[in-house]
């Protein structure tokens, strides 16, 4: 039966028979039910360093299986109801498959991932100060967690890094983009960064390009490509949303266009009648909307649209609204508007890229979410580092994955950590929501900007 059983692991890591034929194949011979979770574990991280989706990362660091160690537990914390369905839920999956994808195992310990949602119904999903606490602290508590993946909203971040620094443990971001979170720019408040870390020594990476960049670029693209003379700039009042709000009204200022206005709007108000109509007496060329999409953007936008047609007044937002979730709530309103992402739509990717997209659609049953390519390159980053490290150490992983260098990620990009927890080689596109091939809404890549 060994041989036999050998064997049929061999086709399954050549990828010549799929995980169920493996599976009824190995019982037919007798395997034990250790042996064949063994060798589909064995298999996933094979399958990775044949060239799928997870050949991503530094090449240079060996993925090093078995479990023999023990259990390494990774916590997450993000929105995964309401309106942060779409983007939580599918950051969730990205996650889980990246784990998957290496066997749900590094540095010869086992690997178990422990995902946390931050949001409450009250707030349509999302997330909440207490929870966020409650959360950070659950993760510090347990003695097998050695990094913290999170959180979606900036402000979030600001409540959990402190909690986390003081500890010594490692927190990786696949969304957070506040440049205050790891730099003093103009737009950040007083005492930034050096507030969110008491310790001492940073503890707080992320992987996507941070506000400073993408306001800057944003507005530049809308005055460079679009012609835009004059603009109206709103934010949700959140930290994220004002943030770089701030940043595209500077710059718009920079480069010579007016501001017409910039000021923060209520997210609970019922509607904006009275908002549009005072922006509409000021005749902007563009309205810049800074918000997470649980924030009311959409009802914004929907009441823009009833006094300011798509043909006379641009609409542009971040990446807060770079969702699926903002055009259901917008409809036909949303034609038409521009969206800055860091990174690309899923469906524009290459190489592993591609493969992520692909396996992605078939278990969500629906084109991932932009922001899950970041949520799959943050858990690669951690599985490397508890890789290079080999021991159950807060402190070593932290050192080794704010190390990070040489990593590619799922966009393409080739990126290293800079000494503040930024990447190196920050990437941004502009996106349009417009009809697809089918005539359904949906964001579409246009193209990379400040590259």
């Amino acid at each position: 039966m060994t041989t036999r059983f050998e064997g049929l692991v061999e086709q399954l890591h050549r990828g010549k028979i799929d995980r169920r034929t493996f599976i009824v194949r190995a019982i037919a011979l007798g395997a034990t039910g250790t042996a064949v979770m063994s060798a589909l574990s064995r298999g996933a991280s094979a399958a990775a360093q044949e060239g799928g989706a997870a050949s991503i990362g530094n090449p240079d660091i060996a993925h090093v299986e078995g479990t023999d160690k023990g259990t390494i537990k990774i916590y997450s914390s993000w929105p995964r109801t309401g309106s942060m369905e779409g983007i939580g839920v599918d950051a969730y999956e990205a996650a889980k498959l990246a784990f998957a994808d290496l066997g749900n195992m590094a540095g010869g310990f086992a690997i178990e991932y422990v995902a946390l949602d931050s949001g409450i119904a009250a707030n349509n999903g999302g997330w909440d100060p207490g929870v966020e606490s409650a959360n950070a602290n659950q993760a510090l508590a347990d003695a097998d967690c050695m990094a913290y993946m999170g959180t979606y909203n900036s402000g979030a971040a600001k409540i959990s890094i402190p909690i986390m620094n003081e500890a010594g443990m490692a927190m990786i971001s696949f969304a957070n983009t506040y440049s205050g979170l790891t730099k003093s720019v103009p737009g950040t408040e007083e005492g930034e960064p050096d507030v969110y870390y008491p310790s001492g020594k940073r503890n707080y990476c992320r992987v996507i390009a941070a506000d400073d960049i993408q306001g800057a670029l944003g507005a530049r693209w809308a005055v460079e490509s679009k012609g835009v003379g004059s603009a109206y700039v709103l934010d949700d009042q959140s930290l994220y949303g004002h943030g770089v709000a701030q940043v595209f009204n500077d710059t718009l200022k920079e480069v010579g266009a007016e501001v017409l206005g910039f000021e923060g709007y209520d997210p609970k108000a019922p509607d904006y009648q009275a908002l549009m109509t005072k922006i509409a007496d000021a005749a902007p060329d563009l309205v810049y909307v800074g918000a997470t999409v649980e924030n009311n953007p959409s009802k914004v936008l929907l009441d823009m649209r009833g006094l300011m047609p798509a043909d006379e007044v641009i609409f542009m937002g971040p990446d807060g609204l770079f969702t699926q979730a903002f055009i259901d709530g917008a409809g036909d309103a949303s034609n038409g508007a521009f969206l800055t992402f860091a990174g690309l739509p899923t469906n524009e990717l290459e190489g592993p890229g591609a493969d992520f997209f692909t396996r992605m659609s078939e278990i969500l049953g629906h084109a991932p979410d932009g922001y899950s390519t970041y949520s799959y390159d943050c858990t690669v980053a951690i599985v490397q580092a508890i890789d290079k490290v080999g021991e159950k150490d807060r402190a070593k992983i932290l050192d080794a994955l704010m190390g990070t260098t040489n990593f590619t990620s799922l966009v393409g990009k080739t990126w290293s950590f800079t000494e503040t927890g930024d990447i190196d080689v920050p990437s941004m596109s502009i996106n349009e929501i417009k009809p697809n091939d089918e005539g359904k809404l949906a964001i579409t890549f246009i193209e990379v900007i400040g590259a």
